[in-house]
Protein backbone atom coordinates (compact mmCIF):
# COMPACT_ATOMS: atom_id res chain seq x y z
CA UNK A 1 0.00 0.00 0.00
CA UNK A 2 2.97 2.54 0.62
CA UNK A 3 4.56 1.80 -2.33
CA UNK A 4 1.48 2.41 -4.50
CA UNK A 5 0.75 5.63 -2.69
CA UNK A 6 4.56 6.44 -3.26
CA UNK A 7 3.94 5.43 -6.74
CA UNK A 8 1.50 7.83 -6.80
CA UNK A 9 3.39 10.76 -5.18
CA UNK A 10 5.99 10.26 -7.96
CA UNK A 11 3.75 10.28 -10.77
CA UNK A 12 1.89 13.82 -9.48
CA UNK A 13 5.39 15.47 -8.97
CA UNK A 14 6.05 14.51 -12.10
CA UNK A 15 2.43 15.64 -14.46
CA UNK A 16 2.67 18.84 -11.82
CA UNK A 17 5.75 20.38 -13.70
CA UNK A 18 4.37 20.05 -16.97
CA UNK A 19 2.70 22.50 -19.26
CA UNK A 20 -1.11 23.01 -19.25
CA UNK A 21 -1.64 22.03 -22.91
CA UNK A 22 0.24 18.10 -22.11
CA UNK A 23 -1.98 18.04 -19.28
CA UNK A 24 -4.87 18.42 -21.45
CA UNK A 25 -3.64 15.75 -23.77
CA UNK A 26 -2.98 13.64 -21.34
CA UNK A 27 -7.05 13.03 -19.96
CA UNK A 28 -7.39 11.01 -22.64
CA UNK A 29 -4.68 8.23 -21.52
CA UNK A 30 -6.90 6.51 -18.94
CA UNK A 31 -9.25 6.88 -16.33
CA UNK A 32 -7.35 7.52 -13.63
CA UNK A 33 -5.24 9.87 -14.66
CA UNK A 34 -8.39 11.91 -16.31
CA UNK A 35 -9.56 11.85 -12.70
CA UNK A 36 -6.06 12.67 -11.20
CA UNK A 37 -5.25 15.91 -13.47
CA UNK A 38 -9.19 17.18 -13.18
CA UNK A 39 -9.31 16.97 -9.38
CA UNK A 40 -9.34 20.12 -7.36
CA UNK A 41 -6.41 19.55 -5.58
CA UNK A 42 -4.18 18.75 -8.88
CA UNK A 43 -5.65 21.72 -10.39
CA UNK A 44 -4.54 23.54 -7.22
CA UNK A 45 -1.21 22.09 -6.75
CA UNK A 46 -0.19 22.71 -10.15
CA UNK A 47 -1.20 26.76 -10.19
CA UNK A 48 0.45 26.91 -6.68
CA UNK A 49 4.01 25.63 -7.97
CA UNK A 50 3.75 27.92 -11.31
CA UNK A 51 3.00 31.29 -9.24
CA UNK A 52 5.79 30.07 -6.38
CA UNK A 53 8.17 29.11 -8.81
CA UNK A 54 7.84 31.71 -11.22
CA UNK A 55 6.92 28.50 -14.19
CA UNK A 56 4.96 28.98 -17.22
CA UNK A 57 4.88 32.51 -17.13
CA UNK A 58 3.88 34.51 -19.93
CA UNK A 59 3.53 37.87 -21.19
CA UNK A 60 -0.02 38.48 -22.33
CA UNK A 61 -0.14 41.21 -25.00
CA UNK A 62 -2.07 42.91 -27.51
CA UNK A 63 0.47 43.24 -30.44
CA UNK A 64 0.59 44.05 -34.17
CA UNK A 65 1.75 41.21 -35.73
CA UNK A 66 2.33 43.08 -39.03
CA UNK A 67 4.37 45.56 -38.10
CA UNK A 68 6.54 45.87 -40.74
CA UNK A 69 3.88 46.86 -43.44
CA UNK A 70 3.56 50.89 -43.36
CA UNK A 71 -0.01 51.64 -43.15
CA UNK A 72 -1.32 55.15 -44.85
CA UNK A 73 -2.68 57.17 -41.73
CA UNK A 74 -4.45 59.31 -43.83
CA UNK A 75 -6.58 56.22 -45.31
CA UNK A 76 -9.49 56.07 -43.58
CA UNK A 77 -10.12 52.42 -45.04
CA UNK A 78 -6.59 50.92 -43.30
CA UNK A 79 -8.11 48.76 -40.31
CA UNK A 80 -5.33 47.89 -38.07
CA UNK A 81 -4.55 44.32 -37.24
CA UNK A 82 -4.64 44.04 -33.54
CA UNK A 83 -4.03 40.07 -31.22
CA UNK A 84 -4.14 39.13 -28.67
CA UNK A 85 -0.78 36.61 -27.92
CA UNK A 86 1.35 34.98 -25.21
CA UNK A 87 4.99 35.57 -25.35
CA UNK A 88 7.90 33.88 -23.57
CA UNK A 89 8.75 35.44 -20.64
CA UNK A 90 12.24 34.86 -21.05
CA UNK A 91 12.90 35.32 -25.07
CA UNK A 92 9.96 37.51 -25.31
CA UNK A 93 8.59 35.03 -28.51
CA UNK A 94 5.03 34.46 -29.71
CA UNK A 95 3.91 30.81 -28.09
CA UNK A 96 -0.10 31.36 -28.77
CA UNK A 97 -2.29 33.75 -30.43
CA UNK A 98 -5.44 33.49 -28.49
CA UNK A 99 -8.76 33.27 -30.85
CA UNK A 100 -12.09 34.31 -29.21
CA UNK A 101 -13.67 31.85 -27.12
CA UNK A 102 -16.85 31.88 -28.93
CA UNK A 103 -15.13 31.65 -32.21
CA UNK A 104 -16.06 35.54 -32.66
CA UNK A 105 -14.57 37.79 -35.24
CA UNK A 106 -14.95 40.60 -32.79
CA UNK A 107 -12.58 42.68 -31.19
CA UNK A 108 -12.35 41.99 -27.60
CA UNK A 109 -10.74 43.54 -24.31
CA UNK A 110 -8.95 41.90 -21.35
CA UNK A 111 -10.42 43.57 -17.55
CA UNK A 112 -7.78 41.69 -15.72
CA UNK A 113 -6.04 38.06 -14.90
CA UNK A 114 -5.67 35.82 -12.24
CA UNK A 115 -4.36 32.06 -11.42
CA UNK A 116 -4.77 31.29 -15.34
CA UNK A 117 -8.37 33.11 -16.08
CA UNK A 118 -8.77 36.23 -18.13
CA UNK A 119 -12.46 38.57 -18.03
CA UNK A 120 -12.95 39.39 -21.02
CA UNK A 121 -15.79 41.65 -22.64
CA UNK A 122 -16.50 44.41 -25.21
CA UNK A 123 -13.77 46.92 -26.01
CA UNK A 124 -15.94 49.94 -25.04
CA UNK A 125 -18.22 48.36 -21.87
CA UNK A 126 -21.98 48.72 -21.83
CA UNK A 127 -24.38 48.08 -18.88
CA UNK A 128 -25.62 44.97 -20.67
CA UNK A 129 -22.31 43.69 -22.67
CA UNK A 130 -21.51 40.11 -21.96
CA UNK A 131 -18.62 39.07 -19.74
CA UNK A 132 -16.85 36.09 -20.04
CA UNK A 133 -14.34 34.20 -17.51
CA UNK A 134 -12.20 32.48 -20.05
CA UNK A 135 -9.20 29.70 -19.54
CA UNK A 136 -7.30 30.17 -22.65
CA UNK A 137 -4.81 27.78 -21.41
CA UNK A 138 -7.40 24.77 -21.73
CA UNK A 139 -9.89 26.39 -23.55
CA UNK A 140 -12.82 26.43 -21.04
CA UNK A 141 -14.70 29.51 -20.19
CA UNK A 142 -17.85 30.74 -18.16
CA UNK A 143 -20.56 33.52 -19.23
CA UNK A 144 -21.52 35.27 -16.62
CA UNK A 145 -25.35 35.61 -16.05
CA UNK A 146 -26.80 38.77 -17.00
CA UNK A 147 -27.46 41.38 -13.94
CA UNK A 148 -31.06 41.03 -12.89
CA UNK A 149 -30.30 44.24 -10.67
CA UNK A 150 -29.71 46.91 -13.22
CA UNK A 151 -32.92 49.20 -14.13
CA UNK A 152 -31.08 51.85 -15.31
CA UNK A 153 -28.89 52.44 -18.31
CA UNK A 154 -25.19 54.10 -17.45
CA UNK A 155 -22.66 56.27 -19.14
CA UNK A 156 -19.56 54.45 -17.99
CA UNK A 157 -18.81 51.18 -17.00
CA UNK A 158 -15.18 49.55 -15.38
CA UNK A 159 -14.71 46.21 -14.67
CA UNK A 160 -11.83 44.61 -12.39
CA UNK A 161 -11.52 40.62 -11.83
CA UNK A 162 -9.00 38.37 -9.87
CA UNK A 163 -9.51 36.37 -7.26
CA UNK A 164 -9.73 36.63 -3.07
CA UNK A 165 -7.90 34.42 -1.08
CA UNK A 166 -10.03 35.25 1.97
CA UNK A 167 -12.61 33.73 0.73
CA UNK A 168 -11.42 31.21 -1.94
CA UNK A 169 -13.36 32.67 -4.66
CA UNK A 170 -12.78 34.44 -8.29
CA UNK A 171 -14.55 37.91 -8.22
CA UNK A 172 -15.90 40.19 -10.83
CA UNK A 173 -16.55 43.93 -9.84
CA UNK A 174 -18.43 46.17 -11.98
CA UNK A 175 -18.59 49.97 -11.24
CA UNK A 176 -21.45 51.51 -13.15
CA UNK A 177 -21.75 55.70 -13.03
CA UNK A 178 -24.66 57.31 -14.95
CA UNK A 179 -24.20 61.48 -16.67
CA UNK A 180 -25.58 62.54 -13.51
CA UNK A 181 -23.25 60.93 -11.05
CA UNK A 182 -25.87 58.30 -9.77
CA UNK A 183 -23.17 55.36 -8.87
CA UNK A 184 -24.06 51.23 -8.95
CA UNK A 185 -21.19 48.68 -7.67
CA UNK A 186 -22.38 44.89 -8.62
CA UNK A 187 -20.02 42.16 -7.20
CA UNK A 188 -20.12 38.62 -9.67
CA UNK A 189 -18.96 35.32 -7.56
CA UNK A 190 -17.57 32.84 -9.30
CA UNK A 191 -18.44 30.19 -6.91
CA UNK A 192 -22.42 30.62 -6.54
CA UNK A 193 -22.64 32.06 -10.39
CA UNK A 194 -24.31 35.18 -9.54
CA UNK A 195 -24.66 38.52 -9.32
CA UNK A 196 -24.81 41.03 -5.73
CA UNK A 197 -26.00 44.56 -5.82
CA UNK A 198 -24.10 46.77 -3.00
CA UNK A 199 -26.42 48.78 -1.25
CA UNK A 200 -24.20 50.64 1.03
CA UNK A 201 -22.51 53.55 -0.88
CA UNK A 202 -20.29 55.52 1.26
CA UNK A 203 -20.86 59.26 1.01
CA UNK A 204 -17.56 60.01 -0.11
CA UNK A 205 -18.53 58.49 -3.86
CA UNK A 206 -21.93 60.02 -3.90
CA UNK A 207 -20.23 63.12 -5.63
CA UNK A 208 -19.03 64.45 -9.11
CA UNK A 209 -15.99 62.37 -9.64
CA UNK A 210 -13.62 60.91 -12.63
CA UNK A 211 -12.73 57.09 -12.76
CA UNK A 212 -9.08 56.61 -14.50
CA UNK A 213 -7.18 53.38 -14.02
CA UNK A 214 -7.65 50.44 -11.49
CA UNK A 215 -5.93 47.16 -10.46
CA UNK A 216 -7.13 44.24 -8.37
CA UNK A 217 -5.38 42.49 -5.68
CA UNK A 218 -5.87 40.04 -2.96
CA UNK A 219 -9.63 40.08 -3.64
CA UNK A 220 -9.51 44.11 -3.49
CA UNK A 221 -10.56 47.00 -6.48
CA UNK A 222 -8.58 49.64 -6.55
CA UNK A 223 -9.74 52.80 -8.50
CA UNK A 224 -7.99 56.16 -9.38
CA UNK A 225 -10.54 58.44 -9.08
CA UNK A 226 -10.64 62.23 -9.21
CA UNK A 227 -12.31 64.45 -7.34
CA UNK A 228 -12.06 67.91 -8.43
CA UNK A 229 -8.29 68.99 -7.33
CA UNK A 230 -8.22 65.91 -5.47
CA UNK A 231 -6.92 62.74 -6.54
CA UNK A 232 -7.10 59.54 -4.84
CA UNK A 233 -7.41 55.72 -5.08
CA UNK A 234 -10.75 54.12 -3.80
CA UNK A 235 -10.85 50.49 -2.81
CA UNK A 236 -13.39 48.13 -2.22
CA UNK A 237 -12.89 44.12 -0.85
CA UNK A 238 -14.89 42.26 -3.04
CA UNK A 239 -15.35 39.72 -0.05
CA UNK A 240 -16.46 42.11 2.74
CA UNK A 241 -17.48 44.78 0.58
CA UNK A 242 -15.94 47.38 2.37
CA UNK A 243 -14.66 50.85 0.69
CA UNK A 244 -11.82 52.93 1.65
CA UNK A 245 -10.17 56.15 0.25
CA UNK A 246 -6.60 56.62 0.07
CA UNK A 247 -5.57 60.46 -0.57
CA UNK A 248 -2.93 60.57 -3.20
CA UNK A 249 0.73 61.77 -2.03
CA UNK A 250 0.76 65.46 -2.59
CA UNK A 251 3.83 65.54 -4.92
CA UNK A 252 0.85 63.79 -7.57
CA UNK A 253 -0.76 66.40 -8.86
CA UNK A 254 -2.96 64.75 -11.18
CA UNK A 255 -4.01 61.64 -13.23
CA UNK A 256 -2.19 62.33 -16.13
CA UNK A 257 1.22 60.23 -16.19
CA UNK A 258 -0.26 58.33 -13.07
CA UNK A 259 -0.45 54.59 -12.91
CA UNK A 260 -1.34 51.98 -10.52
CA UNK A 261 -0.22 48.69 -10.04
CA UNK A 262 1.10 46.09 -7.38
CA UNK A 263 5.08 46.00 -6.76
CA UNK A 264 6.28 42.87 -4.36
CA UNK A 265 2.81 42.02 -3.27
CA UNK A 266 2.20 45.83 -2.49
CA UNK A 267 -0.31 48.82 -4.00
CA UNK A 268 2.08 51.11 -5.53
CA UNK A 269 1.28 53.97 -7.70
CA UNK A 270 3.51 55.44 -10.74
CA UNK A 271 4.03 58.86 -11.81
CA UNK A 272 6.04 60.51 -14.33
CA UNK A 273 5.48 63.79 -14.97
CA UNK A 274 8.49 65.69 -14.83
CA UNK A 275 12.77 65.15 -15.81
CA UNK A 276 15.40 63.15 -13.86
CA UNK A 277 18.02 65.61 -12.30
CA UNK A 278 20.46 62.73 -13.41
CA UNK A 279 21.86 64.02 -17.21
CA UNK A 280 20.47 61.20 -19.64
CA UNK A 281 18.04 59.72 -17.93
CA UNK A 282 14.69 60.07 -16.71
CA UNK A 283 12.38 58.78 -14.19
CA UNK A 284 9.53 57.40 -12.67
CA UNK A 285 8.58 58.11 -9.53
CA UNK A 286 7.01 55.30 -6.84
CA UNK A 287 5.22 55.25 -3.73
CA UNK A 288 3.80 51.78 -2.11
CA UNK A 289 0.64 51.38 0.34
CA UNK A 290 2.24 50.14 3.69
CA UNK A 291 -0.42 49.82 6.21
CA UNK A 292 -2.57 52.33 4.67
CA UNK A 293 0.37 54.84 4.37
CA UNK A 294 1.84 56.15 1.44
CA UNK A 295 5.77 54.99 1.48
CA UNK A 296 7.62 56.92 -1.45
CA UNK A 297 10.74 54.26 -2.76
CA UNK A 298 13.87 55.44 -5.03
CA UNK A 299 12.17 56.14 -8.38
CA UNK A 300 12.45 53.81 -11.43
CA UNK A 301 15.17 55.51 -13.80
CA UNK A 302 16.28 54.71 -16.74
CA UNK A 303 17.84 56.03 -20.33
CA UNK A 304 15.87 59.15 -21.08
CA UNK A 305 14.12 58.27 -24.52
CA UNK A 306 12.46 54.87 -23.64
CA UNK A 307 9.14 55.56 -22.46
CA UNK A 308 6.32 56.79 -23.78
CA UNK A 309 3.52 55.03 -21.55
CA UNK A 310 3.63 53.39 -18.17
CA UNK A 311 2.05 49.63 -19.16
CA UNK A 312 2.90 48.50 -16.23
CA UNK A 313 4.79 45.91 -13.17
CA UNK A 314 5.83 42.69 -14.68
CA UNK A 315 6.02 39.45 -12.44
CA UNK A 316 9.66 40.17 -12.30
CA UNK A 317 8.91 43.52 -10.70
CA UNK A 318 10.29 45.23 -13.90
CA UNK A 319 8.85 48.21 -15.14
CA UNK A 320 6.89 47.91 -18.24
CA UNK A 321 7.05 50.82 -20.76
CA UNK A 322 5.86 51.25 -24.27
CA UNK A 323 7.31 53.97 -27.21
CA UNK A 324 5.58 54.92 -29.39
CA UNK A 325 6.51 54.27 -33.43
CA UNK A 326 4.50 56.72 -35.07
CA UNK A 327 5.14 55.74 -38.46
CA UNK A 328 3.76 52.04 -37.89
CA UNK A 329 0.93 53.16 -35.31
CA UNK A 330 2.68 50.72 -32.83
CA UNK A 331 4.69 50.86 -29.77
CA UNK A 332 7.65 49.01 -28.56
CA UNK A 333 7.54 47.28 -25.25
CA UNK A 334 10.40 47.78 -23.10
CA UNK A 335 10.99 46.08 -19.89
CA UNK A 336 13.33 48.69 -17.04
CA UNK A 337 15.19 46.66 -14.62
CA UNK A 338 14.53 48.69 -10.81
CA UNK A 339 18.19 47.98 -9.38
CA UNK A 340 20.05 47.97 -12.05
CA UNK A 341 18.51 50.93 -14.21
CA UNK A 342 19.24 48.85 -17.69
CA UNK A 343 16.68 49.04 -20.36
CA UNK A 344 15.70 45.53 -22.39
CA UNK A 345 13.76 45.63 -26.05
CA UNK A 346 11.69 43.03 -25.91
CA UNK A 347 10.87 43.11 -29.66
CA UNK A 348 7.13 42.98 -29.24
CA UNK A 349 5.24 45.72 -31.09
CA UNK A 350 2.03 46.55 -28.92
CA UNK A 351 -1.07 48.10 -30.95
CA UNK A 352 -1.97 51.20 -30.19
CA UNK A 353 -5.71 51.56 -29.20
CA UNK A 354 -7.08 54.67 -29.74
CA UNK A 355 -10.46 55.97 -28.07
CA UNK A 356 -10.77 59.75 -28.98
CA UNK A 357 -7.69 61.64 -27.45
CA UNK A 358 -6.93 58.30 -25.12
CA UNK A 359 -4.71 56.06 -25.97
CA UNK A 360 -4.20 52.41 -24.22
CA UNK A 361 -1.18 50.02 -24.49
CA UNK A 362 -1.59 46.66 -23.02
CA UNK A 363 0.64 43.81 -21.53
CA UNK A 364 0.68 41.58 -18.51
CA UNK A 365 1.85 38.73 -16.73
CA UNK A 366 0.07 35.86 -17.46
CA UNK A 367 0.60 32.24 -15.66
CA UNK A 368 -0.90 29.17 -16.99
CA UNK A 369 -3.56 27.14 -14.68
CA UNK A 370 -6.09 24.03 -15.30
CA UNK A 371 -8.44 26.55 -13.13
CA UNK A 372 -12.11 25.79 -14.87
CA UNK A 373 -11.14 22.53 -15.88
CA UNK A 374 -13.55 20.26 -13.36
Amino acid sequence: MTFILRKKEILIDILVRLPAKSLVRFLCTCKSWSHLIGSSSFVSRHIHRNITKNTHVYLLCLHHPNFERLDDPDDPYVEQEFHWSLFSNQTFEECSKLSHPLGSTEHYWIYGSSNGLVCISDEILNFDSPIYIWNPSVRKRRTLPMSSNINIKFSHVALQFGFHPGVNDYKVVRMMRTNKNALAIEVYSLRTDSWKMIEAIPPWLKCTWQHHKGTFFNGVAYHIIEKGPICSIMSFDSGSEEFEEFIAPDAICGSWGLYIDVYKEQICLLFRCYGCQEEGMDKVDLWVLEEKRWKQLCPFIYPFGYCYGIIGISIDNELLMGRRNIAKGVADLYLCNYESKQVLETGIKLGLMSYGEIEFLFSIAYTESLVLLN
